[in-house]
């Protein structure tokens, strides 16, 4: 069974976040590339990690993103207390904030599973199951990643976004749950791209604010299950 590291890194500047998942996604991808040159006996093992933290506000930018998709400028950005950055994830524009659960996993999928699309359906179902355990009843919306509430109804609303680059079969960046968001602020951009369905929230749904740490618990039991891993 593969381990997993666990990282809580709590209140955490975007950039920091990044940067920290790069160094993390750079060692693992750099001992890939030397084990293929290397004798049997001077292979080195890959580690694996899932990152959770919560960022500011802030609002990233896929790789297939239109930077039209953020309806405010500089100085309202300041206004209210946000950052923006162009990433290299996929998808489009997406909002991060306190109440928020952001998940990275930098796994190294060769001890998994080589395939990309069956990666992405795990998260969501990780995420599924979590929600399920509070009576939220969520699914998937054809053709669109991420985790929905009511996907192809007119109340149709996104509860969790996700965006991951992958090299090498290494992965890095996730998803984001709303679980205590301030949805207000999704109204400064099209989140997504989507512009005919609503954000929600866990606290929304619920009518009451939802303890965190008990969702990361859920979380992390779910995605132990999903992967077959100990997360350590």
């Amino acid at each position: 069974m593969e381990h997993v590291t666990f990282i809580d890194l709590g209140l955490t500047d975007y950039k920091q976040a990044w940067d920290y998942q790069e160094k993390l996604f750079d060692g693992i991808v750099a001992i890939k590339i030397a084990n293929r040159t290397a004798a049997p006996d001077e292979q080195k093992p890959t580690s694996n990690y899932l990152i959770f933290c919560e960022h500011p506000h802030v609002y990233t930018l896929g790789n297939s993103g239109k930077a039209e998709h953020l309806l405010v400028n500089e100085r309202q950005l300041q206004e209210k207390n946000a950052t923006y950055y162009k990433i290299n994830r996929g998808g489009d524009i997406t909002y991060h904030g306190p109440g928020q659960i952001v998940g990275y996993p930098i796994l190294d999928l060769d001890h998994f599973f080589t395939d990309i699309h069956k990666y992405l359906r795990f998260l969501e179902e990780m995420v599924i199951l979590t929600l399920a355990e509070y009576g939220i009843e969520a699914g998937r919306s054809a053709g669109e990643t991420g985790v929905w509430l009511d996907a192809g109804t007119p109340r149709a609303r996104k509860i969790c976004a996700m965006g991951i680059r992958a090299s090498r079969w290494v992965t890095m960046h996730g998803f984001a749950l709303n679980v205590n968001t301030d949805l207000n602020y999704f109204g400064n951009i099209v989140p997504c791209g989507i512009t005919d369905k609503a954000v929600t929230s866990m606290d929304k749904e619920l009518g009451r604010k939802v303890e965190e740490e008990e969702v990361k618990l859920k979380l992390k039991k779910h995605f132990a299950a999903l992967f077959n891993c100990s997360i350590v």
